[in-house]
């Protein structure tokens, strides 16, 4: 544990010369990379949505590409194309940027829903199918999204499908004032990303990622996990319920988040502080309460009050 730990904190580390006061982020971020999850940060431009995405890459010795999501991109822009090979005389497989290990998907509501569906796959299984022929992405295996929840203009939202294939969705929000304070009088910046190198490789995130699987989840967390679960379906708040597969997402992110923390099992407070995080963008709100703050906002509040209402298991 004292290795896992060391690892760990090498790679927030890391991150943080960049990310400044956005500790609980980075673990969030990390949380969702160790369960072998993908990542939704949505959130207003300029408070470093790309550049954390960046940083991570940078930190992990992994190959990473971002793509930029517009109006005009098409699914063989993300996942590759079979062309005629004249020398040859056969067709061959031309793999797309989504055949990395860490991907950025800069604005992804900004592309149509024909490009956002080249995705579903991708997330959920791990591999592309083009022309009957199966191919395997490289593992470890990430997706870090961004989008800004504002700005509706020439966007497509992202439809319920889309959205249970990320494990969190994150704000990042402002700095506080003495962090930004400390921003702006760095005229240059003491670290940029370019003096960030790898304290990780790819076998051993993968090691970590094993070590999550490993974490213990006793049945009464199950049990207390399962309530919360039913209580979405049932909410007359909630016209959508959870998923099958955002319940395991928290389990798995619960998981992950008691190997940070130290621990080789899981506790309530894994679950309760990544409840709304994790099932906040899998539920859709009754159109009675529209009005009142953000569709993020709502959501969340209404899983902190679920839990609320939920005994803990002792």
């Amino acid at each position: 544990m004292n290795d896992i730990q060391r690892k760990i904190h090498s790679l927030q580390s890391n991150i943080e010369r960049i990310i400044k006061g956005k500790s609980d982020v980075i673990r969030l971020t990390i949380v969702t990379l160790l369960g072998r999850g993908h990542l939704l940060i949505e959130d207003v431009p300029g408070v470093g949505k790309t550049t954390l995405a960046h940083a991570l890459a940078r930190s992990l010795s992994l190959d990473f590409r971002r793509i930029q999501f517009t109006s005009d991109l098409l699914p063989s822009d993300i996942l590759g194309v079979t062309v005629y090979n004249q020398d040859r005389h056969s067709f061959e497989f031309k793999p797309g940027p989504i055949f990395s290990n860490i991907i950025l998907a800069d604005e992804i509501n900004r592309t149509t829903p024909k490009a956002q569906s080249s995705l579903l796959e991708v997330m959920n299984e791990g591999q592309v199918t083009i022309d009957s022929h199966t191919y395997r992405l490289p593992r470890p295996f990430m997706v870090m999204a961004t989008q800004n929840p504002f700005e509706h203009h020439g966007t497509y939202p992202l439809p319920e499908s889309q959205l249970d294939r990320f494990m969190l969705r994150i704000q990042i929000g402002y700095p506080d004032p003495e962090d930004e304070k400390t921003i702006l009088k760095s005229l240059r910046p003491l670290h940029t990303m370019e003096d960030l190198e790898p304290v990780l490789s790819g076998d051993e995130v993968e090691a970590l990622q094993r070590e999550v699987d490993n974490v213990k989840v006793e049945e009464s967390m199950v049990d207390y996990l399962l309530e919360i679960t039913q209580a979405t379906r049932s909410s007359a708040l909630l016209s959508l319920g959870v998923s099958p597969r955002g319940g395991l997402a928290l389990q798995k992110a619960s998981q992950a988040h008691a190997l940070l923390e130290g621990r080789t099992y899981c506790i309530p407070d894994d679950i309760k502080r990544l409840a709304p995080l994790v099932f906040g963008h899998r539920v859709v709100v009754n159109a009675e309460l529209n009005g009142f703050g953000s569709r993020r906002e709502r959501a969340e509040q209404i899983i902190r009050d679920l839990l609320e209402q939920i005994p803990v298991p002792l």
